[in-house]
């Protein structure tokens, strides 16, 4: 059984990089697609939008390309010592991601997270249709993610911690029983119970139950 339940977001947070954005350099949109992250994740536009809007800048990417930029994905400082700390001590390690599962499969193993929920990016003929297959992970689904999962465990609320950075982590992080801004947007910032601002994710290992 479960002592208690870690659910990290992804991209800028448990990785340091923003996915997306390495696949759009790809694509000749990495400018274009910056621009449309950093407005999500500051909350001025509303975050399926901006997803549905920059995986259309992908459309026609050869598949090969999503295995050819999980190879390029770095763990952020501590990744790897946090999630064993979480394992040493009966707790479940997870990430919801508004990424795409393509790429995050890969970094499960690498990092043995317990759990994981991203978008799948469609593809046809070998080639990115510039689409997203099945339904987005939003805030709403992160947050339902936590507390779902929190349920399945018989982990009460109180022994919940979420970890983000940007606007789409707020409701996970408000559902949490602690609620973890990291490096966090001002506008996480604001729901979060605390704020850490270095890199370095062995600072939550004495915040673990």
């Amino acid at each position: 059984m479960a002592r208690f339940l870690v659910v990290f977001d992804v991209d800028s947070t448990l990785i340091e990089d923003e996915a997306i954005d390495l696949l759009a350099e790809r694509a000749g949109t990495k400018d274009l697609v910056s621009q449309i992250t950093e407005r999500a994740m500051r909350g001025e536009i509303d975050f399926a939008s901006s997803l549905i809007e920059r995986v259309a800048t992908l459309k026609g990417l050869p598949q090969s390309v999503l295995a050819e930029t999980s190879e390029l994905l770095r763990p952020t400082a501590g990744a790897h010592e946090l999630i064993a700390a979480i394992q040493e001590r009966c707790g479940v390690a997870a990430a919801v991601s508004g990424g795409f599962t393509q790429l995050l499969a890969p970094l499960q193993t690498k990092l043995n997270l317990d759990r994981v929920l991203a978008n799948t990016l469609e593809v046809q003929d070998g080639k990115l249709t510039g689409k997203v297959s099945g339904a987005i992970v939003d805030r709403v689904a992160k947050s339902d993610f936590l507390k779902k999962l929190s349920e399945e465990l018989a982990v009460e609320r109180h022994l919940t911690i979420a970890v983000g950075d940007g606007a789409n982590d707020i409701d996970m992080i408000q559902a949490a029983g602690l609620g973890v801004a990291f490096c966090g947007k001002p506008k996480l910032r604001e729901s979060a119970d605390l704020s850490l601002d270095v890199r370095d994710l062995r600072q939550l290992i004495g915040l673990l139950p």
